[in-house]
């Protein structure tokens, strides 16, 4: 028997327990799915976070956790504790060691989608993946006190346009509590596509968001008071608080002094945090739900490769005359040995196959979903090399999965399989 025999043979017989042979296929590709899924998916996550901001040196926000002031100022998740007020936005914008600043203003939303109210330094400073700087797909910047300027997901997934009218509705629902309906927006700048939050972001002035609340106090309109937009436009519109501020530094050797300024600020609790330290700190705090997700993994690809050696382990009895007639004709026992285990190589290795091809196949179904509803974008592509290297030892670990029923296989003599038992 030659190397082309011994594997035309193990093909041959797998054919013919393909009910068998197809199911410890599919366990094992749906294994080897979850282990590399689970792998794109933390690999994934950590670059769209991490891609988010860049050349930013410092988030200042309302005390409180630098994780937290991550998430709401950057990242469109969770609320505020408070706000900062305007006075000590502006003293700390104006130290001499600040080259430029972002105010954001959060709170509002329209149709689930989160209401950023911020200054044209928005458009100018803000930097996103590599510095890279945000472009517009359609229209320009905000001027208008009621302009609106979209994200990319949000015109593709409402099916706005410039010049389309939008109502922004106070608080967070996908409905809102209340809707500001007396001073509807107009869309005239859609974002191109980031692959962060921004894509999901509507950007308003500081003074449209001011302009919305005149009347309002406490979360309500107040009745006698209200205005019309026509006469808000009118107004000197100056905002009282904002959420949070993003800050860039002449030089960065300055960064941990205007920290410590800011931490110990008297006129109102604050905080400064680094962007790059709050996300060490973030993946930290994944890391052991990330390790979790990896063992459970690992156990789901040793459970399939369990079942496949279990598999041709009870084949052995059933293969017993096909064994020695094999023996009969001139195999010897390495030739059996490899046999069983070219039969665990190839089950493993197109469980593999059809696992990869199983992945792709659902991260394409599913890639607009995760990008609208998690903010999550996931980059389809060739597998990289941690890819192929959990791919490397699943075929390992079946060929030792393989190696039991090869070697018992090829340990039987000639005899056992021609004795008729009774």
């Amino acid at each position: 028997m030659t190397r082309l025999p011994v594997l035309a043979l193990s093909f041959k017989s797998l054919l013919n327990r393909r009910v068998t042979a197809g199911l410890t296929v599919f366990a094992i590709a749906v294994s080897v799915m979850l282990l590399l899924g689970v792998e794109k998916l933390r690999n994934e996550a950590k670059a769209s976070f991490a891609n988010t901001i860049s050349g930013t040196d410092l988030i200042v926000g309302a005390r409180g956790g630098a994780i937290q002031l991550l998430l709401y100022s950057v990242f469109r998740i969770g609320n505020a504790t408070n706000n900062i007020s305007w006075r000590s936005y502006r003293e700390i914008a104006e130290r001499p060691e600040v080259a430029w600043t972002i105010p954001l203003t959060l709170g509002d939303s329209h149709r689930g989608y989160r209401v950023l109210g911020t200054s044209q330094a928005y458009f100018e400073h803000y930097r996103y993946g590599r510095k890279q700087p945000l472009r517009f797909a359609a229209g320009r910047p905000f001027d208008d006190v009621f302009d609106a300027v979209l994200g990319a997901e949000v015109a593709r997934a409402l099916g706005y346009d410039l010049g389309t009218s939008l109502v922004i509705a106070h608080g967070l629902g996908r409905e809102g509590f209340a809707t500001h309906e007396d001073k509807p927006f107009t869309v005239v700048g859609i974002l191109a596509h980031t692959g962060t939050p921004l894509d999901r972001t509507i950007h308003i002035s500081l003074q449209g968001y001011e302009a919305i609340h005149v009347d309002w106090r406490g979360g309500g309109r107040v009745p006698g008071l209200e205005k019309t937009a026509e006469e808000v436009r009118a107004m000197t519109l100056r905002p009282r608080a904002i959420t949070a501020f993003l800050v860039g530094l002449d030089s960065r050797l300055a960064i941990f002094g205007l920290q410590r300024w800011v931490n110990e600020y008297r006129r109102e609790p604050l905080s400064a945090i680094l962007p790059g330290v709050a996300l060490q700190e973030l993946w930290a705090l994944m890391s052991t739900a990330e390790a979790a997700l990896a063992v459970i993994s690992g156990f789901v690809v040793a459970a399939g490769l369990l079942g496949m050696a279990t598999m041709l382990l009870s084949s052995l009895n059933e293969r017993r005359r096909e064994m020695a007639i094999l023996r009969a004709l001139g195999a010897r026992p390495r030739q059996i040995f490899a046999l069983f285990f070219a039969e665990a190589i190839m089950l493993t290795g197109l469980g593999a196959l059809l696992g990869l091809g199983l992945l792709y196949a659902l991260l394409s179904a599913a890639q607009a979903l995760l990008e609208a509803r998690l903010g999550l974008f996931i980059e389809i592509g060739l597998p990289g090399p941690t890819e192929l290297a959990l791919l490397a030892a699943v075929l390992a670990a079946g060929a030792l999965a393989g190696s039991l029923p090869a070697l018992l296989a090829c340990r039987r003599s000639l005899a056992d399989g021609l004795v008729v038992r009774l």
